[in-house]
């Protein structure tokens, strides 16, 4: 993490593994408007962060009553990049404002990259003024990350 005068320059989540829409907890329902599609949901031990066709809601667990939560519209991300390890990958988000934001998805299965790969390039379209594939977006919302479906495409 950068620091600025004892702020907080940098933020970085980090999560282990997707889950169903349908398994999310009561209280991240609430920041996803009603009739919103949601893409993809990840979470860690204490943090979630779940990806709908506008936006991204990361909720950050400070402690075992207090959560911040980070909603990112995609409207408002100015740069989008992947990288892509071995057993892990880093999401980095770029605001209009200048703020970063790093997403590391860790402990990856072949699986896990298809999903990430099919998410980045969604959000990327959006970012870029045009609408994500259909296609991608029914493989996400149906967990369709088979890599015998990758190799047909």
């Amino acid at each position: 993490m950068f620091y600025v005068k004892n702020k907080e320059l940098t933020k970085d989540f980090r999560f282990r593994e997707s889950f169903k829409s349908s398994e999310l907890p009561g209280y991240i329902k609430h920041y996803v408007l009603e009739g919103e599609e949601i893409w993809v949901a990840y979470k860690t031990n204490r943090d979630h962060g779940v990806f709908t066709e506008d936006k991204i809601v990361l909720f950050d667990s400070i402690n075992k009553t207090q959560k911040q939560i980070y909603t990112i519209p995609y409207k408002s991300i100015s740069t989008i990049a992947v990288t892509f390890e071995e057993r892990s990958a880093e999401l980095y988000l770029y605001l209009d404002c200048g703020y970063p934001i790093a997403l590391r998805f860790i402990d990856m299965k072949p699986e896990d990259k298809i999903r990430l790969r099919i998410l980045y390039t969604a959000i990327n379209r959006v970012v870029c003024g045009k609408k994500p594939l259909k296609t991608d977006v029914e493989r996400l919302i149906n967990d369709d990350v088979s890599l015998n479906k990758n190799a047909k495409n």
